[in-house]
């Protein structure tokens, strides 16, 4: 496989100068109280990811004869949206293979931005079987979503307006998925200044970097589940491992938990909409999976390209991870006035009460017993405490 070069970087910013938004870094940020957070929100970019820029560069590149029969893509999402807005902009035919479950509205947006769309039955792995298929049938040039040297320099390009914009940043924490952002952005950045730190991050329920790195092999997974669809990768690319390995100085992993905690923050403190792939960073930074302390540091928010109809639930989970929603369970005497107490306790300590559910036939109370389930509106997971202790300070029996 061709490798990369510096200069290649350098020819991609000129290349997306006039094409790509280049969003200036946001902050300081209250992410993290311990260190200097600072945001490069690629989820303000065209199409809403930072795909755009490798797409673009690879299909600017081609030669005539390859632009003539056309480029062939396969993605569910970002990638897809990248290669049919750059392709179209070329005025380049543009076939992108979509799972069959891939959701209507990331159809239809690629559909929009010009791209002819193939419905393949089955997941990603049969859309892609069908796009290889299809790219030897026709000829199609196939714009690989991270394993291929130019997209890897589009994506570089990000690395480089960090630097200029911020020439003391110590650390930059970027998603991984299959690898193709952090691979460009770490050897940009490692190649103008080897002292600042490259972290990547990946999903719990997708670590397929994290456990090749540790084992000095590219590991396939098995199965991947996590919020973060678009870093849901099974394998890293060649390329995107070799670079990782030798560039990046460490790679954790966050919970969907924590994901959701992310977008939360991000939409309250700085009203940016980041999907679960966007956040990872700042989820790493907000819950101190790298050592940033005392440093000025730039996560990179990736994408922000979330469905509408998930938001809820994301939100609805970042809540409870961050103690502003929280469901506490008490066993009760079966008697009047006991409900009245519950409620005057948790009024007084400045919480709001949302719902109660009040069961009075549950296998682990007493007979003349109930479990009260309430829901409440509070600060922090320290007020979830406060109010717990105060309860039981009267005399209630706080089981969960």
């Amino acid at each position: 496989m061709e490798q990369l070069d510096i200069s290649e970087v350098f020819n991609a910013a000129k290349v997306l100068k006039d094409v790509a938004r280049h969003p200036r870094l946001i902050g300081v940020t209250k992410l993290n109280p311990e260190a200097q957070v600072y945001l490069k929100p690629e989820n303000l970019q065209h199409t809403g990811a930072f795909k755009l820029r490798g797409a673009y560069y690879k299909i600017s590149q081609l030669t005539p004869e390859e632009k003539a029969k056309g480029v062939i893509a396969c993605s569910a999402g970002n990638h897809a949206q990248g290669v049919a807005l750059s392709a179209t902009a070329n005025g380049i035919k543009s076939l992108i293979c979509l799972p069959a479950g891939a959701p209507i509205s990331k159809v239809e947006a690629t559909k929009a931005l010009g791209a002819e769309v193939c419905m393949v039955p089955g997941v990603y792995d049969d859309a892609y079987a069908k796009a290889i298929e299809l790219q030897k049938e026709h000829g199609y040039t196939f714009v690989h979503p991270f394993d291929d040297p130019k997209v890897i320099a589009g994506q570089g390009t990000i690395g480089l307006e960090i630097l200029e914009e911020m020439p003391d940043v110590d650390a930059v924490i970027v998603p991984i998925g299959g690898g193709g952002l952090i691979s460009g952005v770490a050897f940009a950045i490692k190649s103008l200044n080897p002292n600042v730190k490259v972290y990547g991050v990946q999903a719990e329920g997708a670590p397929s970097m994290v456990n090749s790195i540790r084992d000095k092999e590219r590991l396939r997974l098995d199965s991947v589940s996590t919020i973060a669809d678009g870093i849901a990768v099974k394998e890293p690319g060649e390329l995107t491992y070799e670079l990782v390995d030798k560039y990046v100085d460490e790679i954790v992993t966050v919970s969907d938990d924590e994901i959701a905690a992310a977008i939360l923050k991000l939409i309250e403190q700085q009203k940016l909409v980041a999907e679960g792939a966007g956040a990872v960073a700042v989820a790493a930074a907000m819950f101190d999976k790298v050592p940033i302390k005392g440093k000025k540091v730039v996560c990179l928010v990736s994408g922000g390209n979330i469905d509408v109809t998930s938001l809820n639930r994301v939100i609805t989970r970042g809540l409870v991870k961050s103690g502003r929603d929280a469901t506490i369970s008490i066993n009760l005497s079966d008697k009047p006035g006991q409900l009245s107490r519950v409620c005057s306790v948790i009024g007084d300590c400045g919480a709001n009460i949302l719902s109660v559910q009040h069961e009075r036939n549950s296998s682990n109370t007493q007979i003349n017993g109930c479990t009260l389930r309430v829901e409440m509106e509070t600060r922090n997971l320290q007020h979830i405490e406060d109010i717990k202790r105060e309860l039981t300070a009267a005399g209630f029996d706080v089981v969960a």
